[in-house]
């Protein structure tokens, strides 16, 4: 086989080349122009350059040859670059030549813009024609928002977004007056997010936007709207802002046209402030210019006939608030009601706050009538007020009335709540209240008609209360006075309807009909004293499932039960199925829970959650498991019936070197309780792993000042 001699292809193509020039009857200017007019034939005629060449070659290497490349064997890259025939080449050519025949075709470039313009416009039309009116409206709303996202409106939204998430309340207010100059038209977000900032800084404090969590204090809900889960209008910025907020970056880099003229007002403003417990702290004169921008703000919304939505109302509020003006704060809320707006627990904030802290102990519970009326229920914060103001008045009858409603609605209180209560039971004037005399049948009844642990008949007894810190027995019992706490029951009604909504919500959220066909094995089956939720046993501090220790808590929870009787065992199929689970020791556990009928495996797709869950509400039996149920799921449920029902059925395990550990559901109910001869216990909120370990507040009175009558006997003595 020949070698190719790399030089030899350019050696004869560039004599090829001189050949050829020398051959015509003028000069080429490019050796590789596509075509030259050759005056071999006529002077006018044109032939191609490939014609030409092959002319050359045969004159060059004689007839016998071809082309050139009958020369060479095996071409080189630097070769075909430079053979002017390759294919390549050939195409390079041919697109030259297309791109050539089209610009003399339009020798006037105006007239073929414009026709391609008119073929443009024409296929438009056709699609229009044949497009749907979802379509078509699809195509219409996307370029709206290419146009609106170039908009002032959208973007001083943007830029006042930012500011509410970094609590920068001067530099809103100078992206407000640089609107106004421009003739920016301001929404209803506008508004809503300049007035959340002003009415902020008025109360002292400006929490930026989705800055941290913690417990909710009615403080903490008036200088913010971080309650109720940021679900407030001006903080729960939509998609469309925060995608926009690089976009707003950017435009503020190139100069934003709503960049601040006199950033020296706003460096005072800011340098004033500081960052305290994830809020920041703003001088006094920041406080009265907010003030003052905040009602000027929402007159100019009510001017410019915007609608006026829960936020505003609630800030301007707030700013009511800040000047101790309670009534107008008030006024607020009332409106709502006259515009049609439904008032939020927070909306009621700035107004009992004011009152509660002026010490005007009825008009703040006038603020509680109203909530109730509008069916907003107050939680332990608005609770804590007017348990404060009660106190601090020596209402005694208002203080009686706001731990009943902490019993049924907090059943914990926090520390905070808790000092309250210690400061009213060794104050003086409780000490003086209460009767002497009571009916003990009456007060048996109550307590009975009530489910126990509560009788609310008013203070009993006369004298000195104790208040001492403790803890409750295994049997229940007070370790301080002895008394035996209430296990309140459950409504029977209830719990139906609790099980009820728990089957409904598993239905529509599983596939099939595999819930239905798990309800017709329990009516087969059942019931059941307890169920285990298998996968939180078996996956206990581990990430590979153990049978063995579902086993071993299934074996100790069947000692603690009456029967003996295998506990319901709920388990997802693909754990049966999974690794290991083929070993004789494994499949020995399963054959054993199966010949039981103790073992049901969830089908695929399904949620084991909602399997034991219904289960145990079904059968009112004990729950084996360490899930705090705390996800959305459960969430469904309500936080009112569910955190009851979990509290009496809900049983915690652990593991020592001696086998599981079982902590049993609490002896007694885990809320305040008032007691036949009038004392008191009130739980503490505190994080502890098991009940045993919470702290309780006693509170007794000496026996010498109560005088119990029996009213048979009483009235025998009549």
């Amino acid at each position: 086989m020949a070698t190719f001699n790399t030089l030899q292809p350019q050696r004869l193509l560039s004599f090829s080349l001189s050949s050829f020039s020398s051959s015509s009857s003028f000069p080429l200017r490019n050796p590789f122009q596509l075509t030259s007019r050759v005056s071999s034939h006529h002077p006018h005629e044109t032939i191609s350059f490939k014609q030409k060449r092959r002319q050359q070659q045969q004159h060059q290497t004689g007839p016998g040859y071809s082309s050139v490349k009958s020369l060479v064997e095996t071409p080189t890259r630097n070769s075909v670059k430079a053979d002017p025939d390759t294919r390549f080449n050939r195409r390079t050519r041919d697109y030259r030549d297309r791109t050539a025949s089209s610009s003399s075709t339009l020798s006037d470039s105006s007239s073929g813009r414009q026709a391609v313009t008119e073929r443009w416009q024409k296929k438009e039309k056709e699609n229009l024609v044949n497009m749907t009116e979802e379509e078509q409206d699809k195509k219409n709303k996307k370029k709206r928002k290419k146009k609106d996202q170039d908009s002032p409106e959208l973007k001083l939204r943007v830029a006042l977004d930012m500011c509410s998430k970094r609590g920068d309340v001067m530099g809103a207010l100078s992206l407000y007056d640089s609107a106004l100059a421009k003739g920016v038209k301001l929404g209803q977000h506008h508004y809503t997010v300049l007035l959340y900032l002003c009415s902020s800084a008025a109360v002292g404090v400006v929490r930026p936007a989705k800055s941290g969590t913690g417990s909710r204090t009615l403080n903490a809900l008036l200088s913010s709207a971080t309650d109720e889960g940021n679900d407030s209008a001006e903080l729960n910025y939509a998609s469309e802002s925060e995608v926009l907020v690089s976009a707003f970056n950017s435009a503020e880099k190139s100069g934003n046209p709503f960049a601040n003229e006199d950033s020296s007002f706003v460096k005072d403003g800011s340098s004033s402030s500081r960052q305290e417990d994830h809020g920041i702290m703003v001088s006094e004169d920041v406080k009265k210019y907010a003030l003052q921008r905040g009602f000027e703000i929402y007159d100019s919304m009510c001017l410019d006939k915007v609608q006026v939505n829960e936020a505003a109302l609630t800030s301007v509020a707030r700013m009511a608030m800040s000047m101790g003006d309670g009534d107008r704060a008030f006024e607020m809320v009332k409106q709502m009601k006259i515009m049609g707006i439904n008032p939020r627990l927070r909306s009621y904030g700035p107004a009992l706050s004011t009152y509660c802290s002026n010490g005007e102990i009825d008009k703040a519970f006038d603020v509680e009538k109203h909530m109730l009326d509008d069916g907003v229920y107050p939680e332990e914060p608005e609770l804590e007020a007017l348990l404060r103001v009660s106190v601090q008045a020596g209402k005694g009858d208002k203080v009686y009335y706001v731990l009943h409603k902490l019993r049924s609605s907090v059943r914990k209180v926090s520390p905070s709540t808790a000092s309250l209560i210690v400061d009213w039971f060794k104050g003086r004037q409780a000490s003086r209240l209460g009767k002497r005399k009571w009916d003990i049948r009456s007060i048996k009844e109550a307590m009975e008609n009530s489910g126990g642990g509560w009788h609310g008949q008013g203070w009993l007894g006369k004298g000195k209360w104790e208040v001492s810190h403790t803890t409750i027995g295994d049997d229940g019992m007070c370790k301080c006075c002895g008394v035996h706490l209430a296990t309140i029951d459950l409504d029977p009604i209830e719990t139906e309807n609790f099980a009820k909504s728990v089957a409904s919500i598993a239905v529509m959220r599983e596939k099939k009909l595999n819930f239905q066909k798990f309800q017709a094995w329990l009516d087969n089956h059942g019931p059941f004293e307890a169920v285990v939720d298998a996968a939180n046993v078996g996956l206990f501090r581990q990430r590979k499932f153990k049978p063995s220790m579902v086993n071993a808590v299934v074996n100790g929870i069947r000692q603690k039960l009456p029967s003996r009787k295998f506990p319901l065992i709920i388990l997802h199929h693909r754990r049966i199925k999974g690794e290991k689970m083929g070993e004789p020791i494994n499949r020995a556990l399963i054959d054993r829970w199966n010949n039981a009928d103790a073992l049901y495996a969830t089908p695929t797709g399904s949620n084991d959650d909602w399997y034991w869950l219904y289960a145990a509400i079904k059968f009112k039996c004990l729950l084996v498991t360490n899930d705090e149920m705390r996800d959305h799921l459960f969430q469904l449920l309500g936080n009112d019936f569910f955190p009851k029902w979990k509290e009496r059925h809900q049983v915690r395990f652990s593991f020592t070197d001696s086998g599981p550990q079982f902590h049993m559901p609490p002896p007694c109910s885990v809320v305040i309780q008032e007691s036949e001869q009038g004392h008191w216990h009130v739980p503490i909120e505190t994080e502890v792993n098991y009940e045993s370990e919470r702290r309780w507040l006693c509170i007794t009175r000496s026996t010498s000042g109560m005088v119990c009558e029996d009213s048979s006997t009483a009235t025998g003595n009549n």
